[in-house]
């Protein structure tokens, strides 16, 4: 790796490895700084939208721009607490934090992937754009497929509107992947946890970091 970005991010849907992945990470090279994910350096503005029924916000009372406008405000201040000569940590980086209000807007609205992503990003206009490289950890290319690996992660059965709007995330994942939204897609399906890390190394440039520093 001859320079090191800025910030490196993680991205995917639910139980795909992003945390897993990212604890790896930090623990290879001091020069990495977790950063986390957005709610963590907003936690005021998020405590009041949980304060209830949060999911009902989340999926019914907010608005697609009150929630792209929380998602970019954390965003911003997430960027900015990255130590100088550092490089960040995101779990979910900007593209990602798009598609989530993407696919919110997809359930909630009823608006086509195009139509809800168009709608999105022409609210997040050209802020935040933080260069960063991003990563998208893929359970399938198929969104069936992808559903039915990453629920059975999580114990319990999806409810509600969940089921669908995992299914319209993973349709702007690969409609952004389409665009060439991410720095690298790395497929997940039917390999091992350290099979997928060592890629997602490669993509990084790090795949000889074995002693804390990029050779």
């Amino acid at each position: 790796m001859t320079r090191a970005p800025d910030f490196v991010s993680l991205n995917g849907p639910d139980n795909v490895g992003k945390t897993t992945h990212l604890v790896r990470l930090a623990e290879r090279w001091n020069a990495f700084q977790p950063l986390g994910a957005v709610h963590e350096h907003d936690p005021d503005s998020w405590a009041r939208v949980a304060t209830g029924d949060y999911a009902r916000w989340w999926f019914e009372t907010s608005t697609t721009v009150e929630l792209t406008e929380m998602l970019l405000a954390g965003h911003a201040k997430r960027a900015a607490a990255r130590e100088t000569g550092r490089t960040g940590l995101l779990d979910r980086g900007l593209p990602m934090l798009l598609a989530v209000a993407a696919a919110t807007c997809v359930v909630k609205d009823g608006l086509t992937v195009g139509e809800a992503f168009k709608t999105v990003t022409g609210i997040a206009g050209s802020r935040a754009a933080t260069p960063e490289t991003s990563i998208l950890l893929l359970p399938s290319s198929d969104a069936e497929r992808s559903y039915a690996i990453t629920s059975a992660r999580e114990g319990r059965p999806w409810t509600g509107i969940y089921p669908d709007y995992q299914k319209a995330l993973h349709a702007v994942l690969l409609r952004q992947v389409d665009h060439g939204v991410f720095t690298a897609v790395v497929d997940c399906e039917d390999r091992s946890l350290d099979t997928v890390h060592r890629d997602v190394l490669v993509r990084l440039g790090l795949s000889r970091l074995t002693d804390g520093s990029p050779r």
